[in-house]
C-alpha cells in the first residue's frame, strides 16, 4: 500500500445501532419542569379528575371498535358513537337500578332487624354470662342495648347527615358528567387526542408519536389484564356467595364484585357492603359472620396479592412489586384517580425511556 493512499484512508468508525439521546441537557430540564407543572396541577385539582379519567378508559376501550365498525359498514363512526354510548347507559343504569334496589331493600331488612341480630350474635358469642368491660359487668342485653344506642346516636348527628348528602349528591353529580364526558370523547375522541398532540412543539411530535406507538398496544395489553380481574372476581364471588355460603341473590351480588372492581378501593369496598348485608340478614349464628369475613378476605387478597399482580404485571411488564407500589403511592397522593392513572403513568415513563435511550427490549 502507498504511501498516499495511507495518508487518504480515513481510520474505522464505530458504528452504533443505539442513537444518541434524542434530547439536549436544556431541553430535558424543560421536559421534567413541564412533567412536574402537570402532576402538581393535577394533583390540584384531584377531586374533579375521576369522572374524566372514567370517561378517557372507557372511550380508549371502545375506540378500536368503533373505528373497525366504521371502516366494515363504512357508516359514520358518530353512529356507532351514539349506539355504543347508548348500550352502556343502559347496561349502567340497570347495574346501578338493582344495586341500589337490592342495597336499599336491604338495609332496610337489617335496620328493622339489626336489635334482633345483635341480641342473637351477643348471646352466641357471651351466651347468658356476663363481661367486664373497663370495671363493668354487662349482659349480652346490655351490650346491644348500648351498641344500638351508639349507632343512633351517629346517625342522629347533624353533621353526619350533612356529609352523606353532600356525598349522595356529588356521587349524581359525578354519574352524570361521567356519562356526558363518555358521549363527548366516543363522539371525538381522537379530535381531543389530536388537540393535546398540537400542544406538544413540532420538532418533537415524531418522537412523541413514536413513544405513543410503543405505549398503546402495552396499555391495550394492561386494559385486558383488568378485564381478566374482573371476570376472576365475579367467578369467584360466585363460588364463594353461592356454593360455599349458599347467600341470596349470589348471582347478581358476584356480577356486582366483578364490575365494581374496576373502581378501584371504592368499588371493591362497596361490593363488600352490599354482599355483607345480604349475608347479615341470612346469619344464622356467629359462624356465619365468620364465615363471610373469611370468604371477604381470601377474596380480597387473592385479587390484591396474587391475581391482580401476576396478571396486571405481566400484562404491562411491569414487576408485581412495581404494580402494587404505583396502586398505593397513586391513592396516597391523588386518591382514586391516582390508583387508576398509577400503572399507566408508570407505563408512560418506562415507555417513554425506552424510547429515549433507543431500547428494543418489550
Amino acid at each position: 500500500m502507498t504511501a498516499s493512499k495511507m495518508r487518504h484512508e480515513e481510520p474505522p468508525r464505530v458504528v452504533s445501532d443505539r442513537p444518541p439521546n434524542p434530547l439536549g441537557a436544556g431541553e430535558a430540564r424543560a421536559v421534567i419542569l413541564a412533567v412536574a407543572a402537570v402532576a402538581f396541577f393535577l394533583y390540584l385539582i384531584r377531586s374533579i379528575l375521576l369522572p374524566f379519567i372514567l370517561a378517557a378508559v372507557v372511550a380508549y376501550i371502545c375506540t378500536p371498535l368503533l373505528d373497525w365498525l366504521a371502516k366494515r359498514t363504512r357508516l359514520p363512526r358518530l353512529l356507532f358513537a351514539v349506539i355504543v354510548f347508548l348500550v352502556l347507559l343502559g347496561a349502567a343504569g340497570l347495574t346501578l337500578t338493582l344495586a341500589v334496589q337490592r342495597l336499599a331493600i336491604e338495609a332496610a331488612g337489617t335496620a328493622s332487624d339489626l336489635q334482633s341480630v345483635l341480641e342473637n350474635l351477643t348471646r352466641q358469642m357471651l351466651g347468658e354470662g356476663t363481661i367486664q368491660i373497663f370495671g363493668q359487668s354487662l349482659t349480652a342485653d346490655q351490650i346491644t342495648h348500648t351498641a344500638l344506642e351508639r349507632i343512633r346516636d351517629w346517625f342522629g348527628q347533624t353533621d353526619q347527615l350533612a356529609l352523606a348528602t353532600g356525598y349522595s349528591l356529588a356521587a349524581m353529580m359525578g354519574t352524570v358528567l361521567t356519562f356526558v364526558l363518555l358521549f363527548y370523547f366516543l363522539a371525538s375522541g381522537r379530535s381531543v387526542a389530536r388537540g393535546l398532540f398540537w400542544i406538544v412543539p413540532p420538532h418533537r411530535r415524531e418522537l412523541v408519536a413514536r413513544i405513543w406507538s410503543r405505549l398503546d398496544p402495552v396499555l391495550r395489553r394492561y386494559i385486558l389484564g383488568v378485564i381478566t380481574v374482573v371476570i376472576y372476581a365475579a367467578i369467584a364471588a360466585y363460588i364463594g356467595l353461592g356454593v360455599i355460603l349458599g347467600i341470596r341473590h349470589a348471582v347478581l351480588l358476584a356480577l356486582l364484585t366483578g364490575i365494581l372492581e374496576t373502581v378501584p378501593v371504592v368499588g371493591p369496598t362497596s361490593a363488600a357492603i352490599i354482599a355483607g348485608l345480604v349475608s347479615l340478614r341470612t346469619a344464622t349464628g356467629i359462624s356465619s359472620i365468620f364465615a363471610y369475613a373469611i370468604y371477604a378476605t381470601v377474596l380480597r387478597l387473592s385479587i390484591d396479592q396474587i391475581v391482580g399482580p401476576i396478571v396486571l404485571g405481566r400484562a404491562a411488564h411491569l414487576h408485581p412489586v412495581l404494580i402494587i407500589f404505583c396502586f398505593l403511592s397513586g391513592a396516597i397522593l391523588v386518591g382514586i384517580p391516582g390508583v387508576i392513572l398509577a400503572v399507566p403513568v408508570a407505563l408512560l415513563v418506562k415507555n417513554t425511556l425506552a424510547t429515549l435511550y433507543a431500547d428494543a427490549r418489550d
